[in-house]
C-alpha cells in the first residue's frame, strides 16, 4: 500500500519540521516550488493533504487536485483558503488555534495596558527632557473606572477579557456564538457589538476573518466611538479598515491605536499609519516566542496526520462531511 502524499504550498518558517513530522508519520510529503497556483496543481494532483501558510487556495485549485480530503493551516486564521469551496467539495479545512493562546493573550494585555497608561508618550517625553507625571497620552486611566469592550469570547479574546477584570476594568464582551451566562461568570458584561464599541475606551478585536467581520470597525463603527477612545488589534488587519482608522486618528477622534495585524503585510512603506504618533505598532509578532515557533508547524503537520488515522483535528468547517 503506498503511503499517503502530502503538499506543503509555502512556509517562512525556518527548517523542515512540517516535512519531517509527516516522515516520521510514515507520510510522504514535497514542498511546491511556488505558491503559483499552476505549480500547486501540478505538484499536489495526487496529494491528500494540503499544508498551507499563505498561499491562496482557491476552489480551481481544489478541483485540480482531485484526491485532497484535508487542508491544514499554519495559524490561527484561515481566510486564504476558500472555506465554502472546500466544504462544497468535501474537503476538511484545519487550523491551528492551540500553538500561541498565551502569546496572543499576553501581547494583546500589553497593548491594552500600554495605550491605558500612556507609556509611548511617557518614554518620548522623558528622552526628550520633559519630566511630567500629569502629560499622559492618550490617557492615564483608573481601571475600576475604564471599560474594555472585547470582541470576541473565544479562546483568545476571554484570556483577555478576564485578564482585564483581574486588573479591575470593566469589561464588555460582544460575541453572538458564545453564553451570555459563560461571559456573566468571568465577571464581564454581555452585548451587543455596537454597544460594545460605543461604549468602549479600549477596544480590542478578536473574531475571525469573514466576509461579514471584513472591515468591521470601518468609519460608521469609529464614529460611534467616544472621544480619545483606543483601538487594539492583534486579530486579523482587515477586521478594521485602515484609512477610517487613520482619518479618525489624524482628526483627533480616536486617542490611539495599537496595532499587530494589517491590511496588507508588511506594512507598506506609504502607509499613513506608520506617520502617526499616536499608533504602536508591531510587525504581526504577537504569535511568537520560542517555545510557539517550535510547536506551530508541528500542529500543523499533526492535523494530517490525525484527519487521515480517523482521529479528531480542529476542523473550521464541519459541515464538509455532508458533501463527501
Amino acid at each position: 500500500m503506498t503511503e499517503p502524499f502530502i503538499l506543503v504550498s509555502d512556509c517562512d518558517l525556518p527548517g523542515t519540521v512540517i516535512e519531517d513530522t509527516l516522515r516520521d508519520a510514515g507520510l510522504r510529503s514535497v514542498r511546491a516550488t511556488s505558491p503559483a497556483p499552476d505549480d500547486l496543481a501540478v505538484a499536489g494532483a495526487q496529494a491528500e493533504g494540503l499544508v498551507v501558510q499563505w498561499a491562496p487556495i482557491t476552489g480551481e485549485i481544489m478541483d485540480r487536485m482531485p484526491q485532497l480530503r484535508i487542508i491544514s493551516r499554519v495559524g490561527i486564521g484561515y481566510d486564504m483558503v476558500d472555506v465554502a469551496a472546500a466544504t462544497a467539495r468535501g474537503i476538511a479545512v484545519a487550523n491551528t488555534p492551540s500553538y500561541c493562546i498565551e502569546e496572543v493573550a499576553a501581547h494583546t494585555v500589553a497593548m491594552i495596558m500600554t495605550q491605558a497608561r500612556g507609556l509611548p508618550a511617557y518614554d518620548r517625553a522623558v528622552r526628550a527632557g520633559t519630566w511630567k507625571a500629569v502629560d499622559a497620552r492618550p490617557m492615564a486611566v483608573r481601571p475600576s473606572r475604564t471599560t474594555v469592550s472585547v470582541l470576541g469570547f473565544g479562546r483568545i479574546g476571554s484570556i483577555v477579557a478576564q485578564a482585564c477584570r483581574a486588573i479591575g476594568f470593566r469589561v464588555l464582551v460582544a460575541d453572538p456564538f458564545a453564553a451570555p451566562d459563560a461571559i456573566r461568570e468571568a465577571g464581564c458584561e454581555p452585548v451587543e457589538i455596537p454597544d460594545a464599541v460605543a461604549q468602549a475606551d479600549l477596544l480590542t478585536l478578536h473574531v475571525p476573518l469573514t466576509d461579514a467581520t471584513r472591515h468591521l470597525i470601518d468609519a460608521a463603527a469609529l464614529s460611534t466611538m467616544k472621544p480619545g477612545a483606543v483601538v487594539v488589534n492583534t486579530c486579523r488587519g482587515p477586521l478594521i479598515d485602515e484609512a477610517a482608522l487613520a482619518a479618525s486618528l489624524r482628526a483627533g477622534h480616536l486617542g490611539a491605536a495599537a496595532l499587530d495585524v494589517f491590511d496588507g503585510e508588511p506594512l507598506g512603506a506609504d502607509s499613513p499609519l506608520r506617520d502617526l504618533e499616536n499608533v504602536l505598532l508591531t510587525p504581526h509578532a504577537a504569535w511568537f516566542s520560542p517555545e510557539a515557533l517550535l510547536d506551530l508547524p508541528v500542529h500543523a503537520a499533526e492535523n494530517i496526520i490525525r484527519f487521515l488515522a480517523g482521529e479528531s483535528v480542529p476542523v473550521v468547517n464541519p459541515a464538509y462531511a455532508d458533501a463527501r
